[in-house]
């Protein structure tokens, strides 16, 4: 070869490069060096590989990198096709040494001195990659079902392939630290390496994330049983702003049922059933309760469900108050009519649907808050016993209400449907100088003996029957209730009286003399923090029973009254923790409670 002057340091440089690849070539291509896949496949799990036929009966592989060497590329090796497993997985060191050397910029590798094995292989050129993987990229928590669902088999299946022990996996379980390093036992190597956003491992969240995700897809008898569950084992809760752990009997038991409900719960509403019985909301005067929870459970998206296959419970939207205006005829003292409508109404809806028979009631639920509600339920046994019943006459000595099955609902007094919330608040305890105030009709056997022994017999107790015209004229009612510090809540015909509701509302602290009622949401509220409950024999020692209350203890009632005030309120769209979402939530817990004495266990399985 002839080298002219002027190209002979171009030429120089060809030399030196057609040496450079001549000598690279005939190392790699050495018979003794040719590995087999299954030795790479642990480093390559995570680089994109393409493949292709060649004519000599081998095939190529041109590995590309990930994307955080992309300007590099890894060498092409080749082996026989059909070459023994034996044979193949005898790995060349130095292949293990070139791959290491061409992603040096993002691997971090330290190779033991160890001697090499019988079979010319050293531990290091079978370590693990899975071992020290750092995830980087929150996008691989973005995986396809499929991934996520055989991905934690996938560290698995790249141990076997590199033939490691599985005493040298140090695999970073799912839901660690990300970022934690894992030390290696026996100076195995270490490798980081960036995933790719092609690969993807599944990403277990909090535990709450089975019902988001799964919870949806069971049959509702295993939700309930879920949430049940979820609800016995609740993380106990030490500081929630809108919520007051001492007016709680149990306020992480409440925090994780009402989450609950909120993720899980489905109504559906039966569309049965002829007006102004049935679907006509009454939303002025002392028995708007039910008038209210039936408008806005109706307008409600959130939890109310077209499909009865969806439902966990079910809604009976009748009024009792509507009803006894419709069907009871005046002074007849004979309230049957009523009971038999009611009767009929839920053998049609039994006989239409299969939802009643398949419970025979016990998920379905009805809202009355006339004194009259639980007597209308008696002509039929699966409504007045397996029905839960949300009634404002929670009497325990009549035998319709069941604590622990049935809910108390407040009974509300709403005087403007458009400004449900008029009135609301009171005065400072400074300005609080009455000690006791009621004004009242005398019904049933309380309020008597009531003014018996208190009216006009004490400057600092206010006790009237119907608030007279002179008294009213300087004092309204309402006045009377946001100036005194206690306000005196007795019986009438039954059990319950607004008055309870109307104190809160006023920031008075309730005084309750009504035995054998069960204050509302009693299953959670606890009554003893905001109100006192005085014994109807207790009536003539009324004022030193008040008086006997110390003033840190009166500021305390006071404040938790205060507190307690934003579940009893309505609004026309409704807002967490109200009224509304407390009534549904009595519910949904009483429903929780009851469901094993009827459910076929055997038939749901809970994995948790």
């Amino acid at each position: 070869m002839e080298f002219h002057p002027m190209h002979w340091r171009f030429d120089t440089k060809k030399i030196i490069l057609v040496i450079a690849v001549v000598t690279t070539a005939g190392a790699v291509l050495q018979t003794c060096s040719l590995p087999h896949p299954a030795a790479f496949r642990p480093l390559f799990s995570v680089v994109t590989v393409t493949t292709f036929e060649t004519p000599n009966n081998t095939t190529r592989k041109s590995e590309t990198v990930p994307s955080n060497v992309r300007d590099e590329q890894l060498p092409a090796v080749s082996f026989p096709v059909n070459q023994p497993a034996d044979q193949a997985t005898r790995v060349a060191p130095q292949a293990i040494t070139l791959f290491n050397s061409t992603i040096s910029n993002t691997t971090s590798v330290t190779s033991p001195n160890t001697p090499p094995s019988d079979d010319g292989l050293r531990e290091s050129d079978f370590a693990d990659p899975v071992s020290e993987i750092v995830y980087e990229n929150d996008s691989t928590a973005k995986s396809s079902s499929k991934q996520e669902a055989s991905g934690s088999s996938l560290a698995q299946n790249i141990v076997e392939g590199s033939r490691m022990s599985n005493s040298h996996a140090n695999f970073i379980p799912i839901g660690e630290n990300r970022n934690k390093r894992i030390s290696p036992k026996n100076d195995i190597p270490k490798l980081k390496l960036k995933a790719p956003t092609t690969l993807s491992f599944p990403k277990r969240t909090r535990a709450d994330s089975r019902t988001k995700n799964e919870v949806g897809f069971m049959p509702p008898d295993q939700a309930l049983l879920y949430a049940k569950h979820e609800i016995q084992n609740a993380p106990i809760v030490t500081d929630d702003p809108d919520l007051h752990p001492p007016v709680f009997r149990n306020v992480s038991t409440f925090k994780r049922s009402y989450e609950l409900m909120e993720k899980i719960l489905k109504v559906h509403i039966y569309p049965d059933g002829e007006r102004p019985i049935f679907h006509t909301p009454e939303l002025k005067g002392i028995y708007a309760s039910e008038g209210w929870f039936m408008k806005l459970m109706e307008e409600n998206r959130q939890f109310v469900v077209k499909d009865p296959e969806k439902a966990h419970l079910f809604y009976l939207p009748y009024g009792s108050h509507q009803l006894k205006l419709a069907l009871y005829v005046p002074n007849s003292h004979n309230m049957r009519p009523l009971s038999i409508y009611l009767r009929d109404y839920v053998n049609t809806i039994a006989s239409k649907y299969r939802f009643w028979n398949r419970t025979r009631g016990a998920d379905h639920f009805l809202v009355a808050c006339h004194d009259w509600g639980p007597y209308t339920t008696k002509e039929h046994d699966e409504l007045c016993h397996n029905t839960i019943k949300a009634l404002c006459n929670a009497d325990l000595s009549e035998g319709f209400f069941v604590r622990g099955k049935d809910v108390s609902l407040p009974e509300t007094t709403i005087r403007t449907p458009k400004r449900p919330l008029r009135y609301l608040g009171g005065r400072p305890v400074s300005q609080r100088s009455i000690l006791a105030f009621f004004a009242g009709n005398m019904h049933g056997r309380v309020r008597p003996v009531l003014l018996k022994y208190w009216s006009d017999k004490d400057e600092d107790m206010k006790i009237y029957g119907p608030l007279p015209n002179r008294v009213s004229r300087q004092m309204s009612y309402v006045q009377h209730m946001k100036s005194s510090k206690f306000c005196i809540c007795p019986m009438g015909y039954e059990v319950n009286s607004p008055r309870i509701v109307e104190a809160i509302y006023n920031e008075c602290v309730p005084v309750i003399i009504a035995d054998n009622f069960v204050l509302p949401f009693d299953d959670i509220l606890n009554w003893s923090e905001f109100s006192v409950v005085v014994a109807e024999k207790e009536i003539p020692k009324l004022k030193d029973i008040l008086m006997a209350i110390p003033l840190r203890r009166y500021i305390a009632l006071q404040n938790n009254v205060k507190q307690v005030q934003k579940h009893f309120l309505w609004h026309s769209k409704p807002v967490k923790y109200d009224i509304f979402h407390m009534i549904l939530h009595s519910v949904w817990f009483n429903r929780l409670n009851q469901i094993q004495s009827w459910l076929p266990f055997h038939s749901v399985h809970l994995s948790v």
